[in-house]
């Protein structure tokens, strides 16, 4: 399962905004996921003040060590996923759509609130 970036920050924070099912999911499973795209667009957030984390952002591979949470990289073939997509009027967000082309790419499902990823051929998981 890939992780959604709200999803792994919403639990770092212990937010409530985090399912249950997604919780149990990042505390109990394994074949875990995070996008390197996640990553980036976090220390983006951050460098910018536009994220608050309750963690010191150089210990995040630590933490996704521990929670055996593997960082899947973007390559050119993702990119190809992407210049395919359709660009939805009310989803335009490029982060988002980049981690929708990764889930496409291998067939993963994405652990994300986001309803509005529904409109691309991806299998989401929240509830």
């Amino acid at each position: 399962m890939l992780l959604d970036t709200h999803t792994l920050i919403w639990f770092l924070n212990d937010d409530a905004k985090l399912s249950k099912n997604a919780k149990t999911i990042i505390e109990d499973g394994d074949d875990l996921f995070i996008s390197i795209i996640s990553i980036w667009e976090m220390a983006i957030k951050i460098s910018v003040g536009k994220l608050n984390i309750d963690i010191d952002f150089a210990n995040l591979p630590q933490i996704l060590t521990e929670l055996d949470i593997h960082i899947l990289p973007f390559d050119f073939t993702d990119t190809e996923i992407y210049i395919g997509l359709p660009l939805l009027r009310e989803h335009k967000d490029p982060f988002d759509r980049m981690i929708v082309a990764q889930a496409i790419r291998r067939s993963i499902v994405l652990v994300s609130a986001d309803k509005k990823l529904d409109a691309y051929p991806i299998k989401r998981f929240w509830e």
